[in-house]
């Protein structure tokens, strides 16, 4: 028989008063006057009423210059141009597929918007349009950049850099797009031997490190040769350690990944998401955050 772990419930005090310093944020419920002075403007999340700035959804509340709004703490992708995304291939039309990102809306990614096998740049003809299930099909992930906004928010994708494509053997992680920390870039190879996209829609890619990048194959070539052990189990970690992160509420960035990683190694993968490894695994990450930030 399997063995079973059982715990009796118990109360769980707050993190500890020296893990917030600095850290305090204005947050808001709906209904929730945010300010009554006339001065300020009207931004996303917020609405005016008897001269009261008023917050219409719950989140954190966000000034830039006279700019008021609030961000959502759950709430579907809004795509920016240049983001990174994972996304799913949901549909083939025509030059045209459809992908699954977290938005309100399909994204759509181009025939013309591709790296061609090979990296060829020419204009698309009917045979590349016919031959489109050879380069993805439906279920396919993929990584991409976000290249425009349509007029109704639906995203445009394009895969137009090597560093772009099919992706191949690895674990998908989704979490509130909110927890994703923007950065100059979102692909990390992490020191643990383990690669991570963290996709601005709040889907998280983790895969091994290839061992050398592969400039010809266009995007489009994936391995599918068996993972070792070793590096399932570093997947695995890091997959633990993602969720424990995110049932904190903490932001998903390289170096809280990297030491909520080093701070589970001392604990087995499957202990990780006990409430009480976690907890004491998320205290030691952050007190390396602030002391990274003092």
């Amino acid at each position: 028989m399997a063995a079973v772990t059982m715990r009796l419930p118990q109360a769980r005090g707050p993190l500890g008063a020296s893990v917030s310093r600095g850290a305090e944020k204005h947050l808001v419920a709906p209904g929730d006057t945010i300010t009554t002075d006339t001065g300020y403007m009207r931004g996303h999340g917020t609405y005016v009423e008897d001269e009261k700035l008023i917050a219409s959804v719950a989140g954190v509340v966000e000034r830039v210059n006279k700019l008021v709004c609030v961000r959502a703490l759950k709430a579907r992708y809004n795509g920016e141009v240049g983001d990174i995304v994972v996304g799913r291939i949901t549909e083939v039309q025509q030059k045209r597929w459809k992908v699954e990102t977290n938005s309100r809306l399909d994204s759509v990614l181009l025939l013309s918007s591709i790296n061609l096998p090979g990296g060829e740049l020419r204009r698309r003809s009917a045979e590349d349009e016919l031959a489109m299930r050879d380069y993805l099909q439906e279920g396919d992930l993929i990584s991409a950049e976000v290249q425009s906004i349509f007029s109704d928010g639906a995203v445009s994708l394009h895969t137009r850099s090597l560093k772009y494509g099919k992706l191949a053997q690895g674990v998908l992680v989704q979490v509130s797009p909110s927890l994703v920390k923007r950065q100059k870039t979102h692909f990390h190879d992490l020191p643990c031997g383990a690669s991570v996209i963290l996709g601005n829609n709040g889907f998280i890619w983790i895969y091994p490190t290839p061992e050398q990048k592969d400039e010809e194959a266009g995007g489009f070539t994936t391995n599918l040769e068996p993972v070792p052990l070793s590096d399932r189990e570093v997947i695995s970690r890091l997959r633990n350690c993602i969720v424990a992160l995110v049932t904190h509420k903490m932001m998903l960035f390289d170096t809280s990944i990297l030491y909520c990683y080093e701070a589970s190694l001392p604990h087995q993968i499957k202990d990780i998401l006990k409430p009480e490894v976690m907890e004491e695994i998320i205290l030691e990450a952050r007190q390396r955050l602030l002391d990274l930030e003092g």
